[in-house]
């Protein structure tokens, strides 16, 4: 390759821009793997729970546990990503940009000295062939003063002077042609030595250093792209244990366990609604009338009808959610949940509690540091902070106790089926078949009207509550049509709404097909009747808007 110089020289360049374009590679890889844990990272950011949320509360269940170890895994898998890119970037791209930095010093070293040597035997050839011009030129010149020389040596009308003359200036041309023979022939010995040293020495010596160094080029590639496996190979067991542990998460998922978690948060504590019992209005009824009806201050006798078990059945299954704040004993929750609110505020009192008496035995320690060493500090002065943590603890317990006594009361009910549970259940534990069919003989009047009697009436009546605060906060429902009473009914328990024969009013709710209609007197006043005491005129398009 010793005529080949410009060939390797673009050759070797080419090599370091392949090694170059590699180093841009492994380099924007790099970038890739941090921008994918990157965005990794985020996204298990993102789906987190947020402390003290909601979301954290459904964290207990295992199917969601499994999701948030998920989560946790993706980040350390996230983190196994960014391993690649730091390593890639030591081991590769920073080695490689100062292998390349130096190569290219040693290519510009090489080739110089190439250019060197190749210049150096063209400056030779330009000696030898100065050299051998001169010595022809003088050869020549040499020819020319013998046959001068012997042109006047043949006439005889030149002087002798002129003859002698010529033959010196021949003399002179042939010593000055033989010197620049011998000037040649040195010149081109030396020229021949040179080119010999050029092209069998110094040339294969410069292009040797070349291959060994376009070498160890491919070499260096070659062991980079090595490397590059060994990084993703090296963090694939840290990858494969992140997945194993996802899976391992995932096969922990218990779905009777979550079903039994649901159970638990959301039992109310009621019982079910017992047997509606059969009222065989074909049979002769007594007439009575109840004490307590609304129908003894009126002309014509008709009284209420008893609507017990149907009212005490459907009292809870309508009890709207209110939407501000409830009462303090949480007494608008069913018996579960009111149980499981007790016993949340009793534990957070208690933690409130235990963190005074802690601040409080804190300021007691200081306080006696600084009655042994008035230097430090006066010790009356947590004196009034010390009163007001003991203030603080007196007025947490008596909260405790207050929620604890409203605690052992629900937790007292729980156990039995209680009159409560009972009127909510529409079952009472002393009706029978004798007492209902009584029942149903005692529930028409004379005139058709209905009553009950009032040791029943006793028996349905409920505890006030603030009902109608449950629906202050919401927004009030358009009326769909009207209603006409077509008999007195007295709405003593909750929700319900008493009305008088005859009487018109507004219908804001259809009978949902649990028997009761809810009506609005006013903006005041709305609740439920019996949807079999009204006769209800609802609006056209009432449906539809």
């Amino acid at each position: 390759l010793q005529d080949q110089f410009d060939n390797l020289e673009k050759h070797t360049q080419w090599g370091i821009d392949v090694l170059e374009k590699y180093i841009k590679f492994v380099k924007e890889r790099t970038e890739i793997e941090l921008s994918y844990a990157k965005q990794l990272r985020n996204l298990s950011k993102k789906y987190q729970p947020k402390k003290n949320s909601k979301e954290e509360e459904e964290y207990r269940y295992t199917s969601t546990r499994a999701f948030l170890a998920t989560l946790n895994e993706m980040n350390d898998y996230a983190g196994q990503h960014e391993v690649i890119s730091e390593n890639m970037t030591s081991l590769i791209t920073g080695e490689l940009t100062r292998y390349v930095q130096e190569l290219k010093q040693e290519r510009k070293s090489h080739f110089h000295d190439g250019r060197k040597a190749q210049q150096h035997i063209e400056t030779c050839w330009k000696q030898l062939e100065a050299s051998k011009r001169r010595f022809e030129r003088d050869c020549k010149e040499a020819d020319r003063a013998q046959q001068y020389f012997e042109k006047m040596d043949a006439d005889i009308n030149v002087t002798k002077a002129d003859v002698e003359k010529a033959r010196q200036q021949a003399q002179l041309r042939h010593q000055m042609a033989e010197d620049s023979k011998a000037e040649y022939s040195s010149t081109l010995q030396k020229f021949n030595s040179e080119q010999h040293d050029h092209y069998y020495t110094h040339i294969p010596n410069i292009f040797q250093k070349i291959q060994e160094m376009e070498e160890r080029r491919i070499v260096r590639i070659g062991e980079s792209m090595k490397t590059f496996a060994d990084v993703d190979r090296q963090v694939i067991p840290i990858i494969g244990k992140c997945l194993d542990e996802i899976t391992t998460a995932a096969e922990s998922i218990d779905h009777k366990n979550d079903s039994q978690l649901v159970i638990e948060a959301f039992k109310s504590g009621f019982e079910p609604p017992g047997d509606i019992d059969f009222e065989d209005f074909t049979q002769p009824m007594k007439r009575t009338v109840s004490e307590s009806s609304l129908s003894n201050s009126r002309a014509d006798g008709k009284s209420e009808p008893k609507f017990g078990g149907k009212s005490k059945g459907k009292l809870w299954p309508f009890i709207k959610k209110n939407k501000g704040a409830g009462p303090e004993d949480f007494s608008n929750l069913p018996p579960e949940q009111r149980r499981k609110k007790l016993q949340q505020k009793v534990d957070e009192l208690n933690k409130d509690i235990q963190k005074e008496m802690d601040q409080r035995d804190a300021l007691t320690k200081m306080k006696d540091v600084y009655i042994k060493n008035p230097q430090m500090g006066d010790a009356a002065s947590v004196d009034q902070r010390l009163a007001e943590l003991g203030q603080n603890i007196e007025k947490l317990r008596l909260e405790v106790q207050k929620f604890e006594g409203w605690l052992a009361e629900v937790e007292g009910r729980l156990p039995t089926r209680t009159e409560q549970a009972r009127r909510q259940s529409g079952l009472y534990e002393s009706q029978n078949t004798s007492a209902v069919n009584s029942c149903a003989q005692d529930r028409e009047s004379p005139d058709g009207s209905y009553t009950e009697e009032q040791s029943q009436e006793t028996e349905m009546k409920v505890p006030a509550t603030d009902f109608d605060d449950e629906f202050d906060d919401e927004e009030p429902l358009p009326t769909i049509g009207t209603c006409k009473a077509l008999y007195t009914f007295e709405g003593q328990n909750e929700g319900t709404i008493s009305v008088a024969e005859g009487e018109l009013l507004y219908v804001i709710e259809e009978d949902k097909g649990d028997g009761w209609t809810r009506i609005r007197r006013n903006e005041d006043e709305e609740g439920y009747v019996p949807t079999s005491y009204v006769e209800v005129y609802l609006d056209k398009n009432a449906k539809g808007a």
